[in-house]
């Protein structure tokens, strides 16, 4: 079974295009690897992204958003592990 990652965003601080769009860069880079993305509305200010057990972001604890790039290295990670991520790849490099 595939892994179903989850944003739960804040819809008191209209964060739901921001939610979506990771959704859409996420589903869009492991199409194969993951079972989907679900979108769950909060309230409080929160911004909480994970797959099962495990807190890949918090907006809360780590004070911001993640950037799509950090995002899709920490999904990778746990999905799968042995695959590139291209230009993303090279630009973490460099810095």
């Amino acid at each position: 079974m595939k892994p179903i990652i989850q944003i739960e965003y804040c819809t008191q601080c209209h964060w739901l295009l921001r939610a979506a769009w990771m959704a859409q860069e996420l589903l869009t880079t492991f199409e194969a690897e993951l079972g989907g993305v679900t979108l769950t509305p909060g309230t409080g200010g929160i911004f909480r992204i994970t797959i099962g057990d495990v807190e890949l972001w918090d907006r809360k604890v780590q004070q911001s958003f993640p950037d799509i790039r950090q995002l899709k290295q920490c999904v990778r990670d746990l999905v799968a592990p042995d695959r590139p991520l291209g230009h993303i790849d090279r630009v973490a490099q460099a810095d």
